[in-house]
Parts: C-alpha cells; sequence; structure tokens
C-alpha cells in the first residue's frame, strides 16, 4: 500500500516538537517522523499547509454528542454518532459513558459497543459503565431509584464482555462494590476508577490496592480534601498508582484548584482531560432530557432544575484552551493531558496517544492559535473544518 506523508505543519509527537519535518504514516500506522527531504518515493504528500500538527485526543468520558445521549440511545447508531460529533473537536479515540441505568440498558449499551467494534465505528474504543454502582450521598445527577450494590449478575455480565473491547472503564464507589470484585474486574483488565463516592482516604487506598486504577472527575462528587481527613480527593492526588480524570472547564472545578491539584498529584499516575460531555456538544440544543429530567444549558453550564450539575458542555479543543491559555499551562503539557496521560490511563498507550511508528494514525492538524483544521483516525482524514 502507498504510504501517505503529511507535511507543512510542525510536528508535536507527544513528547518533541519537529520542524521541517513530515508524517509518513501507511496502512492505518505511523511510520515514522522523517525531514522532509527524507519523504519516501512514491509516496502520497498531502499538504496540511501550516499549523501544527498533535496526536489524536482520547477522552475516557462522553456522555452524548451530536444531539444524542448514549443512555437514551444504547445502539450502534448511537455510538456512531457521538464519536461523529467529537471527531470534530479533534477527539480521535473515546469511551461513550453510559450514566447509571437499567441493567437491561447496560445490556443493550454493551451488545451495542460489540457491534461498533465489528463494524469499525471510527473513533470507538470501548465503553465506560458510571455507575450504577455508587454512593447515595454522591449521586450528583445520577436518578437515586437506580443506584444499587453490585452483584453476581452484574459481574458475570461484566467480566463476560471485557474481551470485546480495546479499553473498558467502570466508575464504582466503595460503597457498593467490594475489594475482591474490583480485584477481579482489574483482574481480567477493566480500567476500574473510583468516584461518586463518600469514601475515607483509607479507604480509597484500600481500593486502589485491589486494583483501582483512575478516579472520576477529580474534586466532583467524591470527599474533599479535609486537613484531618483527606478524603477520596487527597487519596487520589497522594497516591500515585492512580490517574485522575480532570473537566477543564472553569466550572466543575476552580481554575485555582486544578493547578493545586497538578503541583500536587503524585506520579506515574498523571490527572488527564476528559469532557464529560453531553448530548448538546456539536449542537444548539437548549435542553435535553437524562432519565426523565430535563436538563438545562445555559451559559456552558448544564444543570438540573435545582442548579445540580449535570456533566459539562465542553469538548477536547476548547478543553486544550483552557488549560493552555486561561490555566498558563505550557502548550505541550496541555496537549498531553488529552493524549499522552489518557492512553496510558486506559492501557492503550501501545496504540495510541502519541505519534511514533507502529501506534495507530490518530492526529490532529490544529492552526497555530488552536482552532481545528482537520482530524484524522487510522490515517483517513474523518473531519474537515
Amino acid at each position: 500500500m502507498t504510504s501517505k506523508a503529511i507535511r507543512g505543519s510542525r510536528i508535536f509527537d507527544g513528547e518533541t516538537w519537529h520542524e521541517a519535518s513530515s508524517l509518513v504514516l501507511s496502512e492505518g500506522r505511523i511510520e515514522a517522523i522523517v525531514a522532509d527531504a527524507d519523504i519516501p518515493a512514491g509516496a502520497e504528500v498531502v499538504d496540511a499547509g501550516g499549523g501544527i500538527l498533535v496526536p489524536g485526543f482520547i477522552d475516557l468520558q462522553v456522555n452524548g454528542g451530536g444531539g444524542v445521549m448514549l443512555n437514551d440511545h444504547p445502539t450502534v447508531a448511537g455510538l456512531r454518532t457521538i464519536c461523529t460529533a467529537h471527531a470534530r473537536f479533534g477527539t480521535t479515540a473515546l469511551l461513550p459513558t453510559l450514566i447509571t441505568d437499567t441493567t437491561e440498558t447496560t445490556a443493550a449499551v454493551i451488545s451495542a459497543g460489540q457491534q461498533a467494534i465489528k463494524e469499525k465505528v471510527p473513533g470507538f474504543l470501548g465503553l465506560h459503565l458510571e455507575g450504577p454502582h455508587l454512593s447515595l450521598a454522591r449521586k450528583g445527577a445520577h436518578d437515586p431509584s437506580l443506584i444499587r450494590p453490585m452483584d453476581d449478575t452484574d459481574l458475570d455480565l461484566l467480566l463476560s464482555c471485557r474481551d470485546a473491547f480495546p479499553a473498558m472503564m467502570i466508575t464504582v464507589a466503595p460503597e457498593n462494590v467490594t475489594e475482591s470484585q474490583v480485584s477481579r474486574l482489574a483482574d481480567c483488565g477493566f480500567i476500574v476508577s473510583l468516584g461518586h463516592t463518600e469514601a475515607s482516604f483509607g479507604t480509597a487506598r484500600r481500593y486502589a490496592n485491589a486494583g483501582a486504577r483512575t478516579v472520576t472527575h477529580l474534586y466532583n462528587a467524591m470527599s474533599p480534601l479535609g486537613h484531618r481527613e483527606p478524603g477520596m480527593v487527597g487519596a487520589a492526588l497522594d497516591t500515585g498508582g492512580l490517574h485522575a480524570g480532570l473537566i477543564a472547564d472553569g466550572i466543575h472545578v476552580h481554575p485555582a484548584a486544578m493547578l493545586v491539584a497538578l503541583r500536587a498529584k503524585q506520579g506515574p499516575g498523571r490527572i488527564f482531560v476528559v469532557t464529560d460531555a453531553m448530548s448538546p456538544i456539536g449542537t444548539d440544543l437548549t435542553s435535553f432530557t437524562l432519565n426523565g429530567r430535563e436538563i438545562l444549558r445555559r451559559n456552558g453550564r448544564l444543570t438540573l432544575a435545582d442548579g445540580t450539575l449535570a456533566g459539562a458542555d465542553i469538548d477536547m479543543i476548547s478543553s486544550v484552551r483552557f488549560l493552555h491559555l486561561t490555566l498558563g499551562l505550557p502548550l505541550e503539557e496541555s496537549l498531553r493531558m488529552v493524549s499522552v496521560y489518557p492512553a496510558e490511563a486506559s492501557q492503550v498507550a501501545d496504540r495510541k496517544g502519541a505519534l511514533e511508528a507502529g501506534l495507530d494514525a490518530d492526529f490532529v492538524l490544529l492552526t497555530d492559535d488552536l482552532q481545528m483544521k482537520s482530524t484524522w483516525i487510522g490515517g483517513t482524514c474523518v473531519y474537515q473544518a
């Protein structure tokens, strides 16, 4: 198959910049980054027309997009619509996320996800099941009538489908799952995330030792950092084995709190960006429903009638701009937070997250002022601004 070379832009590979260089790809994977003078003979050359070329964005928490909520459309068509909507904003791999729902809807989403893999839906990486095994005390916008403990039937359903997806995440609260259940899920390759929980620092540490790998939307819907009881927030920052998702919209977390967390986080686990996006992304919708309740879209906020935040109204490229332009993070680190770090957290860094030989040719072309130009998944342009 003929190689393709993308030239005419600065290239950030996830670690360093390359000037006067081209990205060479073939059969959906990256071959190399080479000097423009060393483009292979016979390669199809695509002129990027300036700007920057960066690794594709990876979003591990996406509830909806393009007018579709996964809860309402647990189908291949629903998954495809969500993936397509987020590709417009640079997301090349994502975990469509099911908010707490019935057992029947969960089973339908898993079945649809398995079919989406067979159909090779562009951008579909796997699923994130956010609930129903959460804490009532920290339910947020989740329907309390659907929250419950994990039982053997739930566990068996989950264990039966893990091999179907490149990545599979589940958010749970220690209040409604056991350490043994977490260990079984982790041993089978699940990314177990702690969230929507009142867990103490010590309890969170125990569950991390049992196999939990990430924390869902840091600061939100979890026990806060206190000076005598560090809570879930303290455990997320002080436990090196935990990665943590962060909604970078300036609404869910104050910018100063973001900077504190970024300075405090112990590695090797990193803080990565999630959008927690809902159905309005990519549309002009002003409201939608979740489990029969109306969610209002006003001034960048999504809320229930009582003001409770219900997901976020932000996309990935907007998150990058917020990190870089508002928080003042270096552009390189802002980009790593939406590519390298989520790839590491979801255990797909051997396939995605950077521009290295052998990895999937997932990348984004941006203008110098961080506006979208195009999105490429597996070496194919799926969105052109």
